[in-house]
């Protein structure tokens, strides 16, 4: 085994984390070419059958998760959903352990019972339910407010998302009880194989501000531009300890999951033509793009040598975690 595979111990992933540090487009660079890399090979891994279950790529839209995820601090909380790679990968920088999971081996980050959509490390949890990570996002965001502990969570959820009605639940809550957190709806475009606007009625704004939450919205695939305009967002929420609701809109350059995709070709090339990584890669010398792309790369293989090295859980046993018990700031949590 190379020795640039990492073994496990686990380190608390947060402690990487400068909420106050504006990233630069070489560390923004390597977090979207990580994501990309990441999904073109687990593309290529499922084909193969070495996957276990589904998985929904999240390729084209790297760029929110760098512009996002950075803004966070040691003790926020993240919830994802089914496409939760990008988020992970921009939160953890792990990609051996999501590896492992997604190839079912013991030593992933749930004991490889997880698999694409259901996994959690730290403060980052994520899952395939639609709609049902929104209220417990909402709880925890008000858990952290009653503690006194500064923390935010952010959710992201797709415009597909907005049919379910728990969303609008939340919303209501969120705002009558002040919690904390920052919904993020990405929208794809499309929900699976169904255009927004066969879908969705109305403005998916108002839909936030209708319960009394500041709301927004940015069309951008810069990460660059996109944790600048979120930055203004986070400082106001800590400030205020409100909700906000903000949508981007996004497109997946991938389909919906693995084999659906009703999309036009033409479409698909419109939207290509402006996708995140050559807007950040143009802005490095071509010698440090291509020591981050094979850096990168890299780091891929040896993630996909490790996790074809573990071992599979044992039969009918839950398998070994390694979620490291979650350690707060706050006074209220001394005896």
């Amino acid at each position: 085994m190379s020795n640039a595979i990492k073994p496990h111990p686990l380190p608390d992933p947060r402690t990487r984390f400068v909420a106050d540090a504006r990233p630069s487009v070489q560390k923004l660079y390597e977090q979207v070419a990580l994501i990309r890399n990441f999904e073109e090979r687990l593309l290529d891994l499922f084909e193969a059958g070495e996957l276990f279950g589904t998985t929904h790529c999240y390729i084209g839209q790297e760029a929110n998760a760098a512009g996002i995820i950075n803004h966070l601090g040691v003790d926020d909380i993240v919830f994802s959903n089914h496409r939760c790679h990008g988020h992970f990968l921009t939160y953890a920088d792990r990609p051996d352990l999501l590896m492992g999971e997604l190839m079912g081996r013991a030593s992933g980050l749930v004991g490889g019972r997880g698999g694409s959509q259901h996994i959690c490390h730290s403060n980052f949890y994520s899952n395939g339910v639609q709609g049902g990570i929104v209220p417990a996002a909402t709880g925890m965001a008000l858990a952290e407010k009653i503690k006194g502990s500064g923390a935010v969570a952010v959710v992201f959820l797709g415009d597909g998302t907005l049919g379910q009605g728990v969303v609008y639940e939340s919303l209501n809550m969120a705002s009558l009880w002040g919690a904390p957190v920052v919904f993020v709806v990405e929208n794809n475009r499309w929900a699976q194989s169904t255009p927004v606007e066969r879908e969705l009625a109305g403005d998916m704004v108002a839909r936030g501000a209708a319960f009394g939450i500041d709301a927004g919205q940015i069309d951008s695939t810069d990460a660059e531009e996109l944790y600048a305009h979120f930055q203004v967002i986070f400082e106001k929420v800590r400030a205020t300890n409100r909700p906000h609701f903000e949508v981007i809109h996004t497109y997946r350059l991938c389909h919906h999951s693995k084999s659906d995709d009703m999309r036009p070709e033409d479409e698909i090339a419109r939207f290509r033509a402006n996708e995140p990584l050559p807007k950040l890669r143009a802005r490095l010398a071509p010698a440090i793009a291509q020591r981050i792309d094979e850096a990168v790369a890299k780091r891929v293989d040896d993630a996909i040598v490790w996790a074809r090295a573990q071992p599979f859980p044992e039969p009918g046993g839950l398998g070994h975690s390694l979620i490291p018990p979650r350690r707060k700031s706050s006074s209220l949590d001394q005896p």
